[in-house]
């Protein structure tokens, strides 16, 4: 495992449910619209995940996106919203909802994340990343 410093080194740093499908496909459905290859993933369970989240002082309970972005940590919505502004296409226009009060954009997504097992179900290891790019997976769960 990376220490904290070269963790936080690797940022734009993007962590997420790596047992979760829709988490998967979401990265999957990410990479194939990156502007510029600059995410690091981590999944949430892994040591690095842990370590992420305990310097950043984010609950172990949370199970969300947490984007780690300039030495700052934006979970749920505000990580989604902020990084559609990686993506190529119309996509970043998303980042204007951020406009909207969080309380309300979290009712939403944590709507689908109640959700998302139950539709997409558990996978056993990280998502399915092309060759090219699994050099930024950072650590495994």
């Amino acid at each position: 495992m990376m220490s904290i410093n070269e963790l936080l080194q690797k940022q734009p740093l993007l962590l997420f449910d790596g047992e979760c499908g829709f988490c998967n496909k979401s990265v999957q459905f990410f990479l194939k619209r990156e502007k510029k290859k600059t995410m690091h993933f981590v999944p949430l369970q892994s040591a690095s995940g842990n370590c992420i989240k305990k310097y950043f002082e984010i609950a172990d309970r949370v199970d969300s996106l947490i984007l780690i972005k300039d030495h700052s940590a934006y979970i749920k919505s505000c990580a989604a919203l902020r990084l559609t502004l990686y993506m190529k296409g119309a996509w970043p226009v998303m980042a204007v909802f951020l406009i909207i009060p969080p309380f309300l954009r979290n009712m939403v997504y944590t709507f689908i994340a109640k959700h998302r097992m139950k539709i997409f179900g558990r996978v056993e290891s990280c998502a399915l990343i092309p060759l090219e790019d699994r050099n930024r997976i950072l650590d495994t769960a």
